[in-house]
């Protein structure tokens, strides 16, 4: 595992967000190379180390952890998506179900994580115990350095199960993968430290702050619950309450709240809106956002598809027509501000990164938007991680339906007047009257719409086990997601340069030409 130490264990801060309050942006100037040895002399020294792990987060273009990288990930490895007009070896492979261990987005997927977990752990062990450091703001920076580990730790082991556990400088050459449940263990233990982060630290929703850590402990928690290890089994009532508990955090805190315009949380002008809890920012020139580039990469036309396309226009078509969301996620027509008239689409095209007050600027380089923030943790997603980890406790509870039917009520309100509608066949807003597995599905329902883009889906899919089962439901039979996929792609492989350079690093199933001993088929996933 040399090269994943040599890429971790390199203490090199470029473009460290430079923390600054009040506006609507993190500042992200470069900075030089750091010497970890002679640093930490002040508070300003650890706040440009902090701003450097914040910075991996939208760091390496569209590779960036946050920037196309978990849309190629994730949404692409979905029901409703697909490659369109890439010219990428690696994005085809994603689309297309036949990925392998040399992709390069399996490859910066498992380094550049590794890389700002470094950072962390340098941080923590460097801050700890400094007494150069205030001791009033001494935590809070490592309590956030622990957030963002656990963020990081959370989509590894998401991505590639068992993953090496590192958690000091200069670790993890030649270690063995860790046990999925010591990984979430430490993830627990890094993010439940972060709930400790003062209430005045944090001044934007790109910085960590205490409710980030419980929305984002809620959503370990029922993912945990759901993996299917023997202590998830063992344990996993206790591990939705766990939840539930998480997720009330957030939700008494009465600092957030759902936004009557569900549009309005990818809008330039409306980036500290407040149903956002955790976001990522990307700047035009720095770490600019090349999802709003690939979901509409190529302009008003229909000669050609976007990078990432719709498989077809059925997921247009599974919004109620009264639903908000159909035409803030998906479109088939937009307004094109050159021409002064609407544009329709015969594929739909991906909504929510089309920056139009970007595109109307007629000195902009680039047909859509570059700055919009990308969303980790929405308010919205408390309240759906909250209904189902109460369902799967306790069927469907008032707490339950309350979580839910908020979602609901928000998704049929007018955007324009905020009038409130119902579904276009009559039947109510409000859910009632389910059993468990109808709330379950009710619940899986409305993360399929709340969430489309967003880097969910594939890990949703994968948590309920239903992977397989929901592409060849959806995807139609000469598509090639159709025809490729299987139980492998539950994980992605583990990097085959890292295999090379540690051995000790054993390759997930299905990567290394096995075709029998299917552990995902043994443990009753679809």
């Amino acid at each position: 595992m040399s090269d994943m130490n040599n890429s971790i264990s390199t203490y090199i801060l470029s473009a460290g967000l430079l923390l600054t309050g009040g506006c609507a942006d993190l500042d992200q100037s470069s900075i030089s190379s750091i010497d970890k040895d002679n640093f930490y002399q002040n508070e300003s020294d650890v706040k440009v180390a902090l701003n450097g792990i914040y910075q991996t987060l939208s760091d390496g273009g569209m590779n960036g952890p946050w920037n196309d990288e978990l849309i190629f990930l994730n949404d692409l490895q979905s029901e409703y998506a697909r490659r369109g007009t890439a010219n990428s070896a690696a994005i085809t492979e994603i689309g297309d179900f036949s990925i392998t261990p040399t992709n390069d987005f399996v490859k910066t997927g498992w380094l550049y994580r590794y890389k700002a977990i470094n950072r962390a752990n340098i941080l923590i062990d460097k801050v700890s115990n400094n007494s150069q450091v205030p001791e009033s703001v001494r935590s809070d920076y490592v309590r956030s350095a622990k957030f963002l580990r656990g963020l990081y730790y959370f989509d590894l082991v998401r991505l590639f199960g068992d993953v090496p556990l590192v958690l000091h400088d200069g670790e993890g050459e030649g270690e063995p993968r860790t046990s999925k449940d010591l990984v979430y263990e430490q993830i627990v233990a890094d993010l439940t430290e972060a709930e400790q982060i003062s209430a005045d630290f944090p001044k934007l929703t790109s910085e960590a702050s205490s409710q980030a850590a419980s929305g984002l402990l809620s959503k370990v928690y029922i993912t945990w619950a759901q993996t299917d290890t023997d202590y998830s089994k063992e344990h996993q009532s206790e591990l939705y309450q766990k939840s539930v508990e998480a997720a009330d955090r957030v939700i008494t805190s009465k600092k957030y709240k759902l936004v009557d315009k569900f549009i309005d949380n990818w809008s330039l002008d409306k980036k500290e809106g407040p149903e956002l809890i955790f976001t990522v920012e990307h700047k035009f020139g720095v770490n600019r956002n090349v999802t709003g580039h690939c979901v509409f990469s190529t302009g008003f036309t229909n000669e050609k598809l976007p990078v990432i396309a719709a498989i077809n226009n059925n997921l247009y078509h599974e919004f109620d027509a009264n639903d908000q969301r159909r035409n803030a996620s998906v479109t088939l027509r937009l307004f094109d501000p050159a021409k002064g008239e609407e544009f329709d689409f015969e594929r739909l095209r991906f909504r929510k990164y089309i920056d139009t007050l970007y595109m109307a600027n007629e000195s902009a380089p680039y047909i859509s938007g570059q700055n919009t923030s990308s969303s980790v943790l929405r308010y919205a997603e408390v309240l759906l991680v909250k209904a189902e980890a109460e369902n799967e406790l306790n069927g469907p509870t008032q707490a339950a339906y309350e979580a839910l039917n908020a979602i609901r009520r928000r998704a049929y309100k007018n955007p324009d007047t905020g009038s409130q509608r119902r579904p276009s066949d009559g039947t109510p807003v409000d859910l009632s009257g389910l059993s468990k597995e109808q709330f379950r599905k009710a619940v899986q329902d409305e993360r399929y719409r709340e969430f489309v883009t967003e880097g969910n889906r594939w890990f949703d899919l994968k948590r309920w086990h239903i992977l397989v089962k929901t592409i060849k439901e959806k995807v139609p039979s000469d598509d090639l997601k159709y025809k490729n996929i299987s139980t492998r792609n539950y994980y992605l492989p583990v990097p085959e340069g890292q295999i090379k350079l540690n051995p000790k690093l054993e390759q997930n199933w299905g990567y290394a030409g096995e075709t029998s001993g299917d552990p995902y088929s043994a443990l009753g996933w679809k």
